[in-house]
């Protein structure tokens, strides 16, 4: 949906949907975050490659894409591939879960946690890039990615919470640092 300069100012925080995402915006900070309304897996059914911008323009005032809320993309069997830019800082817990068809994904160097469940049930992901500034990875983050074959965790993660890799049937190699600290 295109907006134009006639639609209305938003004030607080409002839900607009720009070129087929939806965004709460956020008219004190000019940041964006990336949402399911519903935060339902049956009323939002995003498929084929989707690239979030690092900023959005809305009623002529430009929101830089920050966060991606839990359960943005849940269920979404269709997706393919997301490309997140580099200032998203937030990928919420649950973000991408049951995304079947999701096969791999780059988490950008500004995520610093992995939160719960994010990829969770994403059967068809074969890699995952985790940053070097990841410090903690979330329960369940990649439970049942029985797809996914390995794993590099990076120097600086200090802990992996519980079934974090849990069904992931096809790892057959997983490179833990030594800065771990708690699994």
């Amino acid at each position: 949906m295109a907006l134009t300069e006639n639609d209305p100012k938003p004030t607080g925080m409002q839900t607009v949907e720009i070129d087929g995402v939806n965004y709460n915006l956020n008219t004190d900070t000019k940041e964006a975050s990336v949402v399911n309304p519903q935060r339902s897996f049956l009323n939002v059914d995003y498929s084929g490659d989707i690239t979030i911008p690092a900023s959005i323009m809305y009623s002529d005032v430009n929101y830089k894409v920050t966060s991606i809320d839990g359960y943005a993309f849940g269920g979404c069997s269709g997706l393919a591939s997301i490309d997140i830019p580099d200032n998203v800082k937030t990928i919420g817990p649950n973000a991408f879960q049951n995304c079947s068809g999701l096969t791999s994904v780059s988490i950008p160097n500004s995520v610093t946690n992995i939160e719960p469940g994010v990829f969770e049930g994403c059967s068809g992901l074969i890699s995952v890039t985790i940053p070097n500034n990841v410090t903690a990875i979330g329960a369940n983050a990649f439970r049942d990615c029985t797809s996914l074959t390995s794993v590099t965790i990076p120097n600086g993660v200090t802990s992996i919470g519980e079934n974090a890799f849990a069904g992931c049937s096809g790892l057959t190699s997983i490179t833990i640092p030594s800065s771990l600290t708690s699994i």
